[in-house]
């Protein structure tokens, strides 16, 4: 096997471990809060220790560096509850997809920090998004569940398209592992204080859980995941996560018995293609300015 299609598989391998990660907020007995301290705490342990059998760095190169790595970690620790709130509300297959509005968010995001318009093109694909929303929408009332979670979920979204946006511009001379060595343990930290159920209360099958998230779906995705761009493009990255709800989406099926209806379906067929075109897009141009 030559070593593009080692990378593809592994890629694959972490995309689809991305998207199990849904799985937990219904799997882990526990508040979407508390799960992200736990699974970011160990996913944070776990990279520290990759980085150091690695005999690579943990410093960053400057002062700025290190108030920038608080800023990133404040924001995914966010976007971490947000995702699991909206799970358990919405469910894995519906909560996934309305998080993967994000794409279509950074392009309205972006332009606020490089001063530029959206395109005719990208309010086109917003509309889109908003009918395949619409669609996965029980009914227009904010006590509903899954309604309720559906825009928790699309807040999650916002909140990872900023974190991706400022990493971009802030941090990117920084690996995957590196930057989430940082933002897994600020997260950990920002939430703490806010922890439902101490360490010593957790149960053993909980425990077991939280291990499985913050080392097999958290650390060795966001690994493998840079490992595999050493010799694929980002443009093969960008388009292959959006298999993501996907994979999550079979992975409910198979492991929790969800069952998409029809009309689900269809809002996630129009969500998921408007963020594969938007990813697709942004690289043609990133690709166009070299």
């Amino acid at each position: 096997m030559r070593i593009e299609q080692q990378s593809l598989l592994l890629l694959h391998l972490a995309v689809l471990l991305f998207g199990g990660t849904a799985l937990f907020s219904k799997l882990i007995d526990l508040g979407a809060l508390d799960i992200t301290v736990y699974r970011t705490a160990i996913a944070g342990c776990t990279l520290l220790a990759l980085r150091l059998i690695q005999r690579k760095t943990i410093k960053l190169d400057s002062r700025r560096d290190y108030f920038v790595a608080i800023m990133l970690g404040v924001v995914v620790g966010l976007h971490w509850v947000t995702y699991f709130v909206g799970m358990q509300l919405a469910g894995v297959t519906i909560g996934i997809i309305a998080f993967f509005t994000y794409p279509v968010m950074t392009v309205f995001l972006e332009p606020l920090f490089a001063k530029t318009r959206p395109q005719l093109k990208d309010i086109l694909i917003a509309v889109v998004v908003l009918f395949g929303i619409y669609l996965l929408v029980p009914e227009a009332n904010l006590g509903n569940d899954v309604t309720l979670g559906i825009l928790t979920g699309i807040v999650s979204g916002a909140f990872f398209a900023l974190r991706n946006i400022l990493q971009k511009k802030y941090f990117s001379a920084y690996s995957g592992p590196h930057t989430m060595l940082y933002q897994t343990f600020v997260a950990a930290l920002m939430l703490c204080a806010f922890v439902e159920v101490p360490p010593q209360a957790l149960t053993e099958p909980s425990v077991y859980l939280l291990l499985l998230a913050g080392v097999v779906f958290t650390a060795l995705p966001h690994a493998m995941f840079a490992q595999s761009l050493r010799h694929l493009s980002a443009t093969t990255a960008g388009l292959i996560s959006c298999l993501q709800p996907l994979y999550g989406t079979v992975l409910a099926f198979m492991l929790l018995s969800e069952r998409p209806t029809l009309t689900t379906l269809v809002g996630g067929l129009l969500v998921i293609s408007a963020a594969f075109y938007e990813t697709w897009s942004i690289s043609k141009k990133a690709r166009g300015k070299k």
